[in-house]
């Protein structure tokens, strides 16, 4: 290999998916067998591994997962290079990509879990029958297992999409050479990321969405921002436009949607994501899944086979690194000792890092307004605090949703520089049953963007001056006057 940050990838590969590494003898029995070591499998590996119990890890293409290899690290990677240099060249900024993803490839290597006392098996997993877990000729006599196959994207079965060999998160990051032009179809997540950071970088971008507006999961107001910051890194907006037909004219990929078409060099499918249990053989050992593929459990993450767990992107409609660590510690608990950790109060943020970033926990505006809840709405906007002025660092807003009448936070939406920096001491507040008041006492330092939290508590405050109690306070003041007087 030649293309730029091929070191890189050898080194990477070398580390979490060895060629010359021989599978271990298997012990005869495990406390615990994780399969998949993404970020739930290594993290319930390793801790379970540190507490004493015998386990087995099982990972059929690289260790690491999605976010290291095709998913959080490269993607972020490119997304700051691109930000920090705004005539960033292509084949430097994948190189800068590969490189940080072999930087941290060590911490997720094969030799590290092996050197921590976990027997790493690298192939393709089966649970033949309950207890039992193959993996190529072996098979692994388990007490517990744990199933963390992760999810791979949803391809649609658009007519001519699978002839162009369409790019998906899995293979983007592999590209070595830049596409003049690219469709992206779905305006979610990933298309939005990958829509800015490869129109940054020179590609004509052209991002085709079903809906009628991009991001069309989280909050209008944070959905019409990325809209704007999209259209101004020169993204082609096709909005309420699903793809129709994908055609090959002249060399060229041709985008048909119901008003149009557009010529494009590459094809990128962000459309949603789907659960990697086709082949694990699940029927076999009583593990159910639901009609989309999904692993089915419960609180205490538990399937249907009481001793089987899974974790991760295999089971939960959450699909993030944080969430999977988080689902990862409450099995290790249940499935080593007493089942009494569940995931009943996690409260799960999320965030998209286009350029104004997207934060948000909790229920969306859009959720409240469906449920008929009633709710109480706290906003600040960023130009109103002395930091965003002294760095001319204006856009964007924070905004809370509380049960009406009540501090306690249902919900919350960020955007704006380090959105998801900023999220963090609202995702305190709601996962220790505390709301806005708890910030009246909380001293912060000026100034900071951070300041939002205490305009929001402000805000609140000034709800709590009922008539009563204005009232009150008048008595109060004209009666201490006068004995001051007197």
């Amino acid at each position: 290999m030649s293309y730029s940050g091929s070191q890189y990838d050898e080194t990477t590969g070398a580390l979490l998916a060895p060629p010359d590494y021989v599978n271990p003898k298997p012990q005869p029995n495990y406390h615990l067998v994780v399969v998949g070591a993404g970020p739930a499998g290594l993290i319930a590996s390793i801790g379970a591994a540190g507490l004493g119990a015998k386990v087995a890890l099982i990972e059929k293409h690289r260790m690491g997962g999605d976010c290291l290899n095709v998913g959080c690290v490269p993607s972020k990677a490119i997304l700051t290079y691109t930000e920090n240099h705004p005539d960033a060249d292509f084949q430097d900024a994948f190189s800068f990509a590969r490189q940080i993803r072999a930087e941290i490839a060590p911490h997720d290597s094969v030799d590290r879990y092996t050197d921590l006392g976990v027997d790493v098996f690298l192939g393709e997993a089966k649970l033949p029958a309950s207890g039992k877990v193959q993996v190529g000729d072996q098979v692994l006599a388990a007490r517990r297992v744990l199933i963390c196959t992760g999810a791979q994207a949803a391809i649609p079965p658009i007519p001519g999409l699978s002839e162009v060999d369409p790019l998906t998160n899995e293979t983007v990051f592999d590209l070595t050479e830049q596409p003049q032009s690219i469709g992206i179809l779905g305006a979610g997540v990933i298309g939005c990321e990958l829509a800015q950071a490869f129109a940054r970088l020179g590609t004509k971008v052209h991002l085709f969405e079903m809906a009628d507006r991009v991001l069309p999961l989280e909050d209008n107001e944070a959905s019409q921002v990325v809209h704007e910051a999209l259209k101004r890194s020169g993204v082609a907006l096709h909005l309420a436009s699903p793809v129709q037909r994908i055609e090959t004219v002249s060399g060229t990929i041709e985008v048909q949607t119901e008003h149009d078409s557009k010529t494009v060099e590459r094809i990128l499918v962000a459309l949603g994501r789907k659960p990697n249990t086709a082949n694990l053989a699940l029927q076999s050992a009583g593990v159910a899944v639901d009609e989309f593929g999904f692993v089915v459990t419960d609180q205490k993450l538990r399937s249907t086979n009481k001793t089987i767990f899974a974790a991760g992107d295999c089971t939960s409609k959450y699909q993030f690194t944080h969430n999977a660590d988080a689902q990862a510690r409450v099995v290790v608990q249940n499935a080593l000792f007493a089942a009494t950790a569940t995931t009943a109060k996690h409260v799960v943020p999320r965030c998209i890092y286009t350029s104004p970033e997207v934060a948000a926990v909790g229920l969306s505006e859009r959720e409240l307004l469906a449920s008929g809840v009633e709710y109480d709405v706290y906003r600040v906007e960023f130009s109103e605090l002395d930091r965003g002025r002294v760095q001319v660092d204006t856009e964007g807003f924070a905004k809370v949703f509380t049960k009406v009448k009540s501090d306690e936070i249902l919900g919350a939406c960020i955007v704006g520089r380090d959105a998801g920096e900023q999220l963090a001491g609202i995702c305190i507040l709601m996962s220790n049953g505390l709301g806005l008041a708890a910030l009246g006492g909380t001293i912060l330092s000026y100034p900071t963007r951070s300041e939002f939290l205490k305009r929001l508590a402000d805000g609140y405050n000034r709800t709590r001056m009922t008539p009563f109690v204005a009232k009150l306070f008048s008595w109060w003041l004209s009666f201490t006057g006068k004995s001051d007087r007197a």
